[in-house]
């Protein structure tokens, strides 16, 4: 009995010490995500008042009819995603049919509320999209432009990430687009914001150590990048790369709303 009591006495030291430490590495991550935040914050606020190139392509959006929303742009915390940021949230709209259970539509808003947007997996994004495919929920992707804050290197980084997901904006603006389900379609828009963002500049690939040429190097980057977003995708994940070769000569060519490339001076 003593040997178990001074087991159970050891066992319970031990799992406060672990509880305490949990806490204090979940404060010190608020603390940091918290300092994250405000730099991103402070560079999306001099991306909206001094970078040119993000103004123009706000204006166009409302020229467009497509005037964005308050709060347009978010600094969120991504967790263990790499990326600068995303454009779209994908909305579950539950659908009754006959006898339809209450569970369905609990599943489709855990789906929908549970995980962050910039944290969902694609293995969320796939039951989303098998919730579609079964007549259970109709998928619509809403406009909204979320940077991931842990992630952005320098305000370069965070001004042409923001760049990038505007021109999702015009695109989505424009056109009657479905990247979600038409994989041609996300190839081509993936292209014109990896190309006119200016995230495949030879002096960012050349610093990653991918640059091989400086001959056609822009391209090669470009079709590099569309894919790996596509492949992000479950309905273009096998096909990633003949979907991009397909769209690539038109959609490399388009620099709307630019009359040129904006990193030709």
């Amino acid at each position: 009995f003593i040997v178990v009591a001074a087991f159970q006495k050891r066992y319970i030291k031990i799992q406060k010490m672990s509880d305490t430490k949990n806490e204090t590495s979940k404060e010190d991550r608020e603390k940091e995500q918290a300092g994250f935040k405000a730099t991103c914050d402070k560079w999306v606020e001099s991306g909206l008042r001094r970078d040119v190139t993000v103004q123009f392509l706000l204006e166009r959006l409302v020229n467009l009819g497509c005037k964005p929303p308050k709060g347009f742009i978010k600094c969120v915390d991504c967790g263990d995603r790499m990326a600068g940021g995303g454009f779209g949230m994908v909305e579950e709209i539950s659908i009754e049919k006959g006898t339809t259970t209450g569970a369905e539509d609990a599943a489709a808003k855990l789906r929908r509320d549970a995980t962050p947007q910039c944290q969902r997996t694609t293995k969320d994004l796939q039951d989303q999209l098998q919730a579609q495919k079964d007549g259970k929920a109709q998928l619509k992707l809403l406009p909204e432009i979320f940077l991931c804050q842990q992630h952005l290197r320098n305000e370069t980084h965070a001004h042409q990430s923001m760049v990038h997901e505007l021109i999702h904006a015009i695109d989505m603006c424009r056109t009657k687009m479905d990247p979600l389900n038409n994989c041609v379609h996300m190839a081509c828009t993936e292209i014109r914001a990896e190309n006119l963002s200016g995230e495949c500049e030879w002096t960012r690939e050349l610093g990653s150590g991918r640059l091989k040429s400086f001959a056609k190097h822009g391209q090669e980057c470009v079709k590099r990048r569309a894919a790996l977003s596509l492949k992000a995708n479950p309905n273009c994940s096998e096909k990633a790369n003949d979907y991009v070769e397909a769209a690539f000569e038109r959609c490399y060519r388009d620099t709307f709303p630019f009359d040129r490339h904006p990193n030709l001076r």
